[in-house]
């Protein structure tokens, strides 16, 4: 249910729950995005803002929105701390839900339920057809789990570009159900045409779900340099390069 229409239905609930919902509806914002929404005072926003900071309901962070360049503007997300005081009440269902198919099915079953699931979501964006198409592929993704309510966003990183979700409709779910995360790194990794890293998850108790995919030449040094290196890797190994799709 959108912040707008528990107002709209008269059950208003108090306006600093009204700033957490929304910043969980549509990712990090900045004051004044917040006040425009909600009816709000700069001031107003700042008071409400600076109470939910300090309980460590929310943080300040530097964004940009997709398809934006220049300097990122100062925004406000939710924390872990924040997502677990608002109220997920289908969340509880729908872990029976999953358990029970788990059950049933087994972890086959789950895991063709995630898959399903993105797939509705993300599943029509057309695969990138070389390098130079997988930014428009990423932006597409984007949008598409923007529209789903994951609020993403495409920045450019050092040998790629990065997808950032700050909310996920189902974090509380994934932490249980890890399929679900799987499903979409799978997802997006078959559109973007090349293997993509997992870097953060909300359901992991991060704030953001991050996810590089990597575009242009690269080294395979480079590529895995997030990924543990076994004990007795040989760290003095060759490195060859290779052009990621």
């Amino acid at each position: 249910m959108s912040v707008q229409h528990v107002y709209e239905t008269g059950a208003r609930p108090d306006t600093r729950s009204a700033v957490r919902e929304l910043l969980l509806e549509r990712g990090a914002l900045t004051a004044a995005e917040i006040g425009r929404t909600l009816g709000l005072t700069a001031a107003g926003v700042r008071r409400h803002l600076d109470h939910l900071a300090e309980s460590g309901e929310v943080e300040a962070v530097r964004t940009r929105h997709a398809g934006t360049r220049g300097r990122p503007a100062k925004a406000f997300q939710v924390t872990a701390t924040g997502r677990r005081t608002a109220d997920h009440g289908y969340d509880h269902l729908a872990v029976e839900a999953l358990t029970a198919l788990r059950r049933v099915g087994g972890s086959a079953a789950v895991t063709q339920f995630a898959r399903d699931r993105i797939r509705s979501v993300i599943g029509h964006v057309r695969p990138a057809e070389d390098a130079a198409d997988v930014q428009r592929a990423a932006d597409e993704i984007a949008v598409a789990l923007t529209g789903a309510g994951y609020a993403t966003s495409v920045e450019e990183v050092g040998t790629g570009l990065q997808l950032c979700q700050h909310h996920c409709p189902v974090w509380n779910v994934a932490s249980r159900f890890p399929e679900l995360c799987e499903a979409e790194q799978d997802m997006v990794s078959e559109i973007v045409g090349s293997h993509v890293q997992r870097l953060a998850t909300i359901a992991g108790g991060n704030c953001a779900c991050t996810t590089n995919i990597p575009s242009g030449t690269v080294s395979m040094e480079s590529l895995t340099a997030t990924i543990p290196a076994p004990v007795d890797a040989d760290a003095s190994a060759a490195t060859a390069e290779r052009t990621v799709r």
